[in-house]
């Protein structure tokens, strides 16, 4: 079976003390992940080394991710992270392109690319997002626009490279905004998202690669979402910040 992955991502919330507590009420409930099931934190930067300090004590997939990463190596840029850097912390996992990234930072579709390239030769997991915004989706270009954002970003990487990414679907049309993206549309574009892999990459491939859903994942809806065939688990926002959320939402992975 796929990776099957919670991923929380906190964003810029919660004071240090109240991530390591809300850390400490989610691993406390004891659950146990199957070999092929991962729980991820994405938190923010000064708080990754007592995230993965308390992870490593898990017995299981429980892992650490950066929100971002910087597109160059090294150099005079002041205030940025790269992923050597993360490297050096044993950081497994970074989020690229996520859609707070492209609209507020305009990050591009050739930016994201160097990216992954730099978290592949840091020995670090992307997790790659894409998505389309509610112009687009009212227009019903949705499958053009994130299959440019996979043809852009990530198809220059060779099969046995692209196998290794995680892949992130964002509706931002229906996050904030009161849409509501329906449990079979989130399986139409997870499942387009994978042919338009298995066309470059072939159907094995295509099919290795976990796809997670990151349209307003909760404990409520998580099982059914989960339950999709190319649905293979969330980036969950804010239901992360929720320890009894989340820990549903971990409890809901295929």
């Amino acid at each position: 079976m796929r990776k099957q992955i919670a991923a929380a991502n906190w964003k810029m919330n919660l004071t240090f003390q109240q991530g390591e507590k809300l850390l400490d009420d989610i691993l406390e409930a004891g659950v146990k992940l199957e070999k092929h099931q991962f729980a991820i934190f994405a938190v923010p930067y000064p708080y990754l080394l007592m995230t993965r300090s308390e992870v490593e004590k898990e017995e299981g997939n429980y892992y650490v991710a950066a929100q971002n990463c910087y597109h160059k190596k090294a150099g005079a840029f002041t205030g940025e992270v790269s992923t050597e850097m993360l490297h050096s912390m044993n950081i497994k996992y970074c989020v690229i392109g996520h859609s707070e990234r492209r609209e507020y930072f305009a990050e591009s579709n050739a930016m994201l690319a160097e990216k992954v390239n730099l978290c592949l030769e840091s020995f670090i997991t992307p997790i790659f997002c894409c998505g389309e915004p509610l112009e687009i989706r009212e227009a019903g270009t949705q499958n053009d626009f994130v299959a440019t954002q996979l043809r852009e970003s990530l198809f220059h990487l060779p099969a046995d490279k692209i196998s290794t990414i995680v892949i992130a679907y964002e509706p931002i049309w229906a996050i904030g905004t009161g849409k509501t993206a329906s449990t079979e549309q989130a399986q139409e574009i997870h499942k387009y998202l994978r042919s338009v892999l298995a066309n470059q990459y072939g159907e094995a491939v295509a099919n290795d690669i976990p796809i997670l859903y990151g349209g307003s994942v909760k404990a409520n809806n998580a099982k059914e979402l989960f339950s999709c065939p190319d649905v293979d688990g969330g980036l969950v926002g804010g239901a992360s910040l929720v320890a009894a959320d989340f820990v549903e939402i971990i409890k809901a992975l295929k």
